[in-house]
């Protein structure tokens, strides 16, 4: 099961700390009311910044167009696990969308556990 990072949409922009795989950032999560998106500013645990202004994309992976070393590990992305929406909008998020820790392999079978 894929874990998921809290956020509160109510209270925009949100920044945190939060640990990915063994490394330490801050993100900075922010609303665009006009045009109804929301965008991550990721930032090394020295308050570098690293990446900024990054659009939430449903199933697409946070950063999947950018090459830097100082990324996470794990990949970072929007989904639906229902499958039903069709893009994140401030109605949708954190209700049926939700910003996951995609940590999973694709190939990994849920439903089988070795002992």
């Amino acid at each position: 099961m894929r874990d998921y990072i809290p956020i509160n949409k109510n209270s925009l922009p949100e920044r945190f700390e939060i640990e990915l795989a063994t490394d330490t950032f801050v993100m900075e999560v922010n609303y665009n009311q006009t045009c109804d998106f929301f965008t991550v500013d990721l930032y090394s645990v020295d308050n570098e910044a690293i990446i900024l202004g990054e659009k939430l994309v449903l199933n697409v992976p946070l950063w999947h167009d950018s090459v830097d070393r100082r990324l996470p590990a794990p990949s970072l992305v929007v989904l639906d696990e229902s499958d039903q929406t069709k893009r994140i909008t401030f109605d949708n998020f954190m209700v049926t969308t939700f910003l996951f820790i995609d940590d999973i392999a694709p190939d990994e079978d849920l439903s089988e556990v070795s002992v």
